[in-house]
């Protein structure tokens, strides 16, 4: 597997810890050792497959501002609840991960190649 950028780690890191705090709340997984239920791994899995192949790579915006959407319809609607649950309560959580996000959320997506 190839070095991931900087800003794609961070990305990564901020779908892991959405997903984990849903994972938590709604499927009763308690404990660093009790990782993620089924539904939520898969769920991860499917979101770092969709980052790895993100055509804008560093350049990207936030998944839900972005003008490509890779995701299948029940994958982006699944990724939707997770991140409307879990994004308030980022601010506590993982604040450093929350502010990124939301100033990741404010660029503009450019193809690589492109100014």
């Amino acid at each position: 597997m190839k070095e991931r950028h900087p800003r794609m780690a961070r990305e990564s890191r901020t779908i892991r810890a959405m997903i984990g705090i849903y994972c938590r709340a709604h499927h009763g997984r308690r404990g660093k050792e009790a990782g993620l239920c089924g539904e939520c791994r898969e769920l991860l899995d499917y979101a770092e497959f969709r980052l790895d192949r993100c055509p804008f790579q560093e350049k990207k915006t936030t998944c839900g501002n972005c003008p490509v959407h890779c995701y299948k319809p029940s994958m982006r609607e699944k990724t939707r609840t997770v991140m409307s649950y879990s994004g308030p309560r980022m601010t506590y959580r993982h604040p450093v991960l929350a502010l990124f996000h939301l100033m990741d959320g404010r660029r503009k997506a450019v193809l690589p190649g492109r100014k």
